[in-house]
């Protein structure tokens, strides 16, 4: 154990960050899984915390083993990662799980487990992206040449999520394309990619209503409706009771496990699992919850500047942006400042491939803390083994 201990390196206000949130998991999906664990599972209330506790705990060694890889291996397992996200996303589309009228799940036949092939997708393509912009900073101002073979390996992969996770797709175009900027790509490139974004949105809607392909057309529409024009429809009953939840919970909130709201709002313990934190824990808990996502994302804005490696500091601000802005999506719809989506709370909300893949994340910056601290020490010694020999020398002039 001590030795586990001793080969853990990296930014230590992240590792807090992680063992926080996962505290902050547990007790959260302990409370909203009540009902859900007497429809489904004869009110074994333990049986969705035990279940949580196992992925989380598979989680924080995923991260510790991708924290101990060097992080320039990542950079050719990004170029695999896309290659496989490819034919996994159109198998998906074909053949996947239908959950919610949404074809996002593979299960796999023998261990008769689901998960969501989006993520994997998500994580290949920010490392990919990465990879691309540190190879090509000298042409980054050629369109051809610096910006296409970066931005349509991106569209790939968001027209491929986007029929069955439209919200998905859209957030992860949003990410890449603020990494770009982060990237030094032209402003005017990444407005050109806006546009054609825009534009394929819009012919995705009048494909699905000429052909009769409705996919989730309807179900966005309806979703953006009611969040434009609140006055003059139904508000959403998830929305009407994420907002009783919210109004219950005043400052300090009701207490742990004293959520009444969990066992009317659907999906209480994943997409709206901020609501139910809110009602137990307050504005208090909501602040700090908050306050991690952006201290996550300040410190890898930190190992960004200390990265000498492109790869390296793109990796670390890459993957922090997109679990932020997930982050911050999620929160913004549970206080209703943005539609209805599916988007989780990373690392909070109770779920299996979503928590694995966001913990791989928050590995691989890790691992680029762990290089650069690495870095920084050596050179620290160096500079050290320096000023003695140049006291060693001045020691022996003067005598």
């Amino acid at each position: 154990m001590d030795g586990l201990l001793y080969k853990t390196k990296g930014d230590k206000v992240i590792w807090t960050i992680v063992v926080f949130l996962s505290l902050v998991s547990l007790m959260a999906v302990y409370s909203a899984t009540g009902s859900l664990a007497y429809r489904e599972r004869g009110g074994h209330t333990e049986y969705y915390l035990l279940k949580q506790l196992s992925v989380l705990a598979m989680g924080i060694l995923i991260i510790y083993f991708a924290h101990r890889v060097n992080y320039t291996i990542y950079s050719r397992v990004a170029q695999i990662g896309f290659l496989i996200s490819i034919p996994l996303l159109v198998y998906t589309l074909a053949f996947g799980s239908h959950i919610n009228d949404a074809s996002r799940w593979i299960r796999l036949p023998i261990l008769n487990l689901t998960f969501q092939t989006s993520d994997v997708a998500k994580l290949a393509i920010f490392m990919y992206v990465s990879r691309q912009l540190s190879r090509r900073q000298h042409v980054i101002n050629d369109f051809k040449k610096g910006f296409l073979p970066i931005i349509i390996p991106v569209g790939i992969i968001c027209v491929l999520i986007m029929p069955a996770n439209m919200s998905t797709a859209l957030l992860l175009m949003a990410s890449c394309m603020l990494l770009c900027f982060i990237g030094r790509v032209p402003v005017r490139f990444l407005a050109s990619m806006v546009a054609a974004g825009l534009a394929l949105v819009v012919l995705l809607f009048m494909v699905a209503s000429l052909t009769g392909m409705e996919m989730r057309t309807k179900t966005w529409q309806k979703r953006i409706d009611s969040f434009v024009h609140d006055d003059h429809t139904e508000i959403p009953y998830q929305v009407q009771q994420a907002n009783i939840a919210i109004a219950g919970g005043g400052f300090l909130g009701k207490g742990p496990g004293n959520s009444t709201q969990r066992n009317f709002l659907p999906h209480a313990y994943s997409d709206y699992i901020y609501a139910t934190i809110i009602e137990e824990y307050g504005m208090f808990g909501a602040f700090l919850i908050l306050a991690a996502y952006m201290l996550l994302l300040l410190r890898s804005i930190r190992i960004y500047r200390r990265c000498p490696y492109a790869f390296g500091a793109f990796l670390a601000v890459g993957l922090s942006v997109t679990l932020v802005i997930q982050a911050l999506t999620n929160m913004a719809v549970n206080v209703h400042l943005f539609p209805v989506t599916g988007v989780t709370l990373p690392l909070v909300s109770m779920g299996g491939s979503s928590v694995l893949f966001t913990s791989m994340a928050i590995g691989i910056i890790l691992s680029v803390a762990r290089n650069v601290e690495e870095m920084e020490g050596k050179q620290a010694e160096k500079e050290r083994l320096e000023r003695v020999m140049a006291n060693a020398e001045n020691n022996a002039m003067a005598s």
